[in-house]
Order: C-alpha cells, then structure tokens, then sequence
C-alpha cells in the first residue's frame, strides 16, 4: 500500500488543475528497481496512456495510477510534500525499491557492495564523487576506488578515515580496515583541490 500525505494530494492536484486537461492523473513508477540505482519517476497521464494493467489508487481529485510492474518495489511507499520559508519539495521514501538487503549468507563482497552503493555513494555524489570496491583482502582488509569529484580530493583522506571507513566497518564488523586504492595525483576534477582544506564529502 502507498501512503499519500494530504499536503502530497494537494500538491498534485494544483499541478494537475494547472494542465487544464479533463481525466488528468498522475502515474508512478520505479525506475532501475531492485538496483541501488533504483528511484522514482513521476508524469502526468492521461486515460488513453495507460496499459491497462496499472494499479489505482484514489486520491482527493484525480487517481494515481502505479505501474504494474512497480508496484512489489513501491509498496509501503512514503509521498509527501513538505514545505518550508523558501518554497516546499516533493518526497518519496520507498523502502523496497532497490530490492532486499544481502542477508546473513550473503558474501563478504555483496554485502560490502551493498552498502558503498546504498549508503556511500547517495552521499559523495553530492560532490560529484563515486566510491567502488576494488578488492577485499584474506584479511579483510577493504580496498576502494575513489572517481569523480573524490579522484584527487584534498579531503580524500578525511572522507575514507571518518565517513566511508566508519560506515563500513559499523554495518561489516568482519572488516578490519578500510584503505583507499586511487593515484589520486591523476585526478582531473577534484572537488576539494590538494591545496585547498574543505570537509569530508560523506559530511
């Protein structure tokens, strides 16, 4: 079941009053789902778009439709709109889009994987950084790959010591340290030069 907040309904419905077309609805689907690229898009829809196999689900004014195939990765699904003194954002909180966390039994390497990609990377992408693992010693020691903005960051170092080591070995607790793998003298675009100080990207 997805949970529409009143301030979300009411958001939609300006949008789609603003369109002036009658039948109007706007439909939901989850795009690379199951994937830690996983996220939401949203479009306004008419009747003749839909296949036909969507799910409804009736709101104050005008139906949401969910896409069929969405719909398992959706579930339990968050919409609301909150406002503040400078305007308000839509939000959506979809806890089953990228697909279940490895379990217990799961590799070493999933695991690890999972979280750099579900918890790492959303953070230093607000850097134009990527983190990605590059080996995992008998030890288990971690070996990452810094690209983007953190290819030859200045706060490299910051970042692996006090964000991505600290994630790590708090969700793995097999992992005995964390090392950072990249020639970061080749980096082209850093986001903090080796120069200059600035803070962690994981912040």
């Amino acid at each position: 079941m997805i949970n529409i907040s009143e301030r979300a309904q009411q958001h939609f419905l300006k949008l789609i009053q603003q369109q002036g077309i009658d039948g109007l609805g706007i439909r939901l689907r989850a795009v690379k789902a199951g994937t830690p690229a996983a996220d939401c898009q949203l479009e306004f829809c008419e009747p003749a778009d839909l296949a036909g196999d969507e799910w409804t689900v009736e709101c104050r004014g005008f139906p949401l439709y969910v896409d069929a195939a969405s719909v398992p990765f959706l579930d339990a699904a968050d919409i609301d709109y909150e406002t503040s003194s400078t305007g308000g954002q839509l939000t959506i909180r979809a806890p089953r889009i990228k697909g279940e966390a490895p379990g217990e039994s799961a590799s070493l390497v999933e695991r690890v994987r999972y979280v750099i990609e579900t918890e790492i990377n959303p953070r230093v992408a607000s850097h134009g950084g990527r983190i990605s693992l590059e080996e995992i010693t008998a030890e288990g020691v971690v070996l990452l790959r810094f690209g983007g903005g953190c290819h030859g960051c200045g706060m490299a170092d910051v970042t692996l010591k006090h964000g991505v080591e600290k994630t790590l070995r708090e969700r793995i607790p097999e992992i005995t340290a964390v090392r950072d793998a990249t020639d970061h003298a080749s980096g082209a675009n850093p986001y903090f030069s080796r120069e200059a100080a600035g803070k962690s990207a994981m912040a």
